[in-house]
């Protein structure tokens, strides 16, 4: 069931999963637009002075992030002018069970990736796809590849 709505907090308000990809200079969401339980993705902060979660929205959840200096040269908790203490993980950690991830059902969660670690996951892909039937890899261009 889909619905068009007008903005990032209408979105917020009726859903549990929330991504975000936009070139924001200003936070489009903070504490009091999300529901409790909700996971947030922000794909859009990727350098110095882009926003998409607000500092309190940040601080509260259990925020993941791909590299923690580098969350702070250009990622969201550094744009939001929060401290190391507010990352609770790397996306490495939850991945190989060092560190829980989500803990309740009423906690918020935040993954804000950087742009850096989605080109490196977009090639990994290209690489580790299953070979065609005929057990020989696909080349781009070939029936059954994935462009």
């Amino acid at each position: 069931h889909a619905r068009v709505v007008g903005s990032a907090r209408e979105v917020a308000a009726a859903a549990d999963l929330v991504v975000l990809a936009t070139w924001s200079r200003e936070p489009l969401l903070d504490l009091a637009d999300v529901r409790a339980g909700s996971h947030l993705t922000s794909l859009g902060v990727d350098e110095p002075g882009k926003h998409e979660l607000g500092a309190a929205l940040l601080s509260a959840a259990t925020l993941v992030v791909d590299d923690v200096p580098q969350a702070f040269r250009g990622g969201a908790p550094g744009n939001a002018g929060l401290g190391a203490e507010a990352v609770d993980a790397t996306a490495a950690e939850v991945l190989t069970g060092t560190h829980p991830g989500r803990t309740g059902a009423a906690e918020i969660t935040a993954y804000t990736p950087h742009l850096v670690t989605l080109v490196v996951l977009g090639a990994a892909a290209q690489r580790l796809r299953p070979p065609a039937a005929n057990g020989l890899p696909y080349r781009r261009g070939e029936q059954g590849a994935r462009e």
